[in-house]
C-alpha cells in the first residue's frame, strides 16, 4: 500500500485488532501531515515553527536470550519536519509486537526502533532523517518525575464559554500596548480523536513575546476545541497558526501535553525560533 492511501480512516482506529507478540514492523501505519496543513494553508516547503512530537511508551518489554521478559519506558522525539505521523493505535500494536520477541540487549531493541521508527515517519517524502529513542530502565524509574506546565494559570479566570469548535476569533492582542514577554498555561484543552471521536485531554502552555495577548480570549479559544476531531499533531499546530496569525507574536512557542492512551501519550511542541526541546516531564495527569 503506498502512503497516499494511508488515510486515518483506514487504519486499525476504532476496529478490532489481533494481538500480535511477534516483532512486525509492518504494523506501522504512517499517516501523512501535508494534508491537515494543507487544510490550515501551511505549506510544506515552508513551515511557520520548529519543534518536534515529545511521544512516551510506558508499555514497552522484550524478551532477553534466556526468554527473560525485560521492561523498560521509551521515549521518542520526532522532528515535526518527518513527512508522516504514525497513527497512535499502530504504534502502541507496533510495541506489542516486541513482547514475545527476543533480542540481544536493550540497546538492540532501541535500534531496532529508531529503525523501524525513522523509516516509517519519513516514507515518501523527499528527505530522510532519525528518530530520537531512550530507553528508560526499571533501575531509573524511581527518579521519572511529575510537574506541572510553568506559567501563569489561565484556568483561574471566570469566563463564559460557547464555542466548542476552534474559533480563531476569540484570540485578540492589544498591539498598542508595551510588548510583553510570558508564558500562560491550561489544563482544559480536549479534543477528539479524528477517526474514532474518543476525547483526548491535555495541558497547553503558550509562550510569546509580543504585544499582550488578551487572556479570556486565549482561554476561550482554547476551550473552543472541546468538540473538534483532530490528531493531536494538527491540533497543537492548528493553535500555533491561529495564535501567530491572530496576535502577530515576535516569538511564539505552543506546547501540549496529552494524557496517555493505550500506554502511550504525545506531546507536540512547536515553535517560532530554534530552541531546545522542553524536558519530556509528565504532568499529574499522565
Amino acid at each position: 500500500m503506498s502512503i497516499d492511501s494511508h488515510s486515518p480512516e483506514q487504519s486499525q482506529l476504532g476496529r478490532t485488532s489481533a494481538y500480535v507478540d511477534r516483532y512486525d514492523a509492518g504494523l506501522l501505519y504512517p499517516i501523512s501531515r501535508a494534508t491537515q496543513r494543507e487544510s490550515m494553508g501551511i505549506a510544506e516547503s515552508s513551515l511557520p515553527f520548529f519543534g518536534a512530537d515529545l511521544w512516551t511508551a510506558y508499555e514497552v518489554s522484550w524478551l532477553n536470550p534466556r526468554g527473560k521478559p525485560q521492561v523498560a519506558i521509551a521515549r521518542f522525539t520526532v522532528p515535526c519536519e518527518t513527512t508522516n505521523i504514525i497513527e497512535s493505535k499502530s504504534f502502541k500494536l507496533y510495541l506489542n509486537s516486541f513482547n514475545g520477541s527476543t533480542f540481544e540487549s536493550a540497546d538492540a531493541v532501541r535500534d531496532r526502533l529508531s529503525s523501524d521508527l525513522s523509516e516509517a515517519h519519513w516514507r515518501g517524502g523527499s528527505r530522510t532523517g532519525g528518530i530520537g529513542v531512550n530507553l528508560v530502565a526499571p533501575e531509573s524509574f524511581a527518579r521519572e518525575e511529575i510537574q506541572e506546565l510553568a506559567g501563569l494559570d489561565l484556568d483561574r479566570l471566570d469566563i463564559e464559554c460557547t464555542r466548542y469548535r476552534p474559533a480563531p476569533e476569540l484570540l485578540s492582542a492589544d498591539a498598542l500596548q508595551v510588548p510583553v514577554s510570558e508564558t500562560l498555561t491550561s489544563r482544559l484543552l480536549k479534543s477528539n480523536c479524528l477517526v474514532t471521536g474518543q476525547p483526548d485531554w491535555g495541558s497547553v502552555q503558550v509562550r510569546y513575546t509580543g504585544p499582550p495577548i488578551e487572556q479570556a480570549g486565549l482561554l476561550a479559544y482554547i476551550v473552543s476545541f472541546r468538540d473538534h476531531n483532530e490528531f493531536h499533531e494538527p491540533c497543537v499546530e492548528r493553535m500555533f497558526n491561529d495564535i501567530w496569525r491572530r496576535c502577530r507574536p515576535t516569538k511564539l512557542s505552543v506546547y501540549a501535553r496529552y494524557t496517555r492512551r493505550g500506554g502511550l501519550d504525545i506531546s507536540p511542541f512547536r515553535t517560532s525560533w530554534p530552541q531546545a526541546l522542553p524536558a519530556s516531564v509528565r504532568t499529574a495527569r499522565q
